[in-house]
């Protein structure tokens, strides 16, 4: 079967082919796999709450005994009906269980998959992606129209309306994890209970308090050559259990901004325009924000790109993550001193 984009897969499962046997989430954004995990197994039975028709089994459990997925898809239930069997994450490789299933003829049985971020080579990608009868879908973190979908309709739902600058803060401030993002959302609905508008004081307010604003600071510094800051404020966020790899990916989401703001300075542009590739970027952050697009060039900063990609992969696979963190940004500050030099 053919491939699947990130941006094709909520298309893909409206239409979801009866054909299909086997999903398989994947992708850097386990709150996104989580979340369209549930509401792809949920949908496919009649009542979700029914351990019969909803069948949950432990990745590992399956990777253990291969056979148990087969075992568990071909039972027929007790009073018929429609099935599915949701398997949860698991760092073992469940191609060996999952091969059999789709060679069986399934019918009103749905395997749901949840994965981590399997490469194109990983065994169970490669499965089904290949395989008509499964589905194999990339979940990456909210970025563009999808987080401002997601933003506005949790606001909505929580009956909010937001001001303009409010909304441009809080999205600069989402999309690394999807379930990360409802529970910040979550937690600016309470602090405005009573009220019906959230202002931008009511997002710095929240923001803050998952380091936020420390996590721009810290940005800042490596990318403005300030190795001391970038020292002290790492720390603090450690301290306060930030992870390294949500440091790296605000990271990179401002060095992808520098690269498109290089690109308007280069072609011509003034820097107000060159700063719109910066979403909600608070004024207090505006004067650096403007040395560093003047001081990086645009093959440094896409090295800095590259080098902070990877840093986001292997803070987030590595047993030392913050340490590949703090590394990570302190080469960004070499690169930085060596650009202004």
């Amino acid at each position: 079967m053919t491939a699947v984009k990130a941006g094709e897969v909520e298309g893909t499962l409206k239409r979801l082919s009866p054909g299909v046997v086997a999903v398989l989430f994947y992708g850097p954004d386990a709150g996104l796999i989580a979340e369209r995990a549930k509401a792809t197994a949920s949908r496919a039975v009649d009542d979700p709450s029914d351990p019969f028709q909803l069948i949950r089994l432990e990745g590992d459990a399956v990777a253990a005994d291969p056979a148990r997925l087969a075992d568990e898809a071909g039972t027929i239930g007790l009073f018929g009906g429609k099935r599915a069997i949701w398997v949860k994450p698991s760092s073992r490789n469940l191609a060996p269980a999952v091969t059999p299933v789709l060679a069986m003829p399934l019918a009103d049985t749905l395997i749901v998959i949840e994965a981590g971020d399997l490469g194109k080579s990983s065994p169970l990608r490669t499965l089904c992606e290949r395989s008509p009868k499964a589905l194999a879908l990339p979940c990456y973190g909210d970025a563009g129209k999808e987080l401002v979908v997601v933003v506005d309709e949790a606001l909505r739902a929580a009956g909010l309306s937001i001001a303009r600058d409010a909304r441009e803060t809080l999205l600069a401030s989402l999309g690394g994890d999807r379930l990360a993002t409802r529970s910040e959302i979550a937690k600016l609905a309470l602090y405005v209970h009573g009220r019906r508008e959230v202002t931008l004081d009511d997002v710095d307010a929240v923001m803050s308090d998952v380091s936020s604003l420390a996590v721009d600071q810290v940005v800042d510094a490596a990318f403005g050559g300030d190795r001391t800051r970038i020292d002290q404020g790492y720390r603090r966020l450690e301290a306060e259990g930030t992870s390294g790899s949500v440091v790296l990916g605000a990271a990179l989401r401002h060095a992808m901004a520098l690269l498109s703001a290089r690109a308007d300075i280069d072609a011509g542009r003034g820097s107000e325009e060159a700063l719109r590739a910066f979403r909600g970027l608070h004024f207090r952050r505006q004067d650096a924000v403007k040395r560093q697009i003047g001081q990086w060039p645009g093959a440094a900063l896409q090295r800095a790109v590259a080098r902070l990609q990877t840093g986001v992969l292997e803070s987030r696979r590595s047993a030392v993550g913050e340490a590949v963190a703090s590394r990570t940004l302190f080469e960004i500050a070499a690169a930085a001193r060596a650009s202004r030099s």
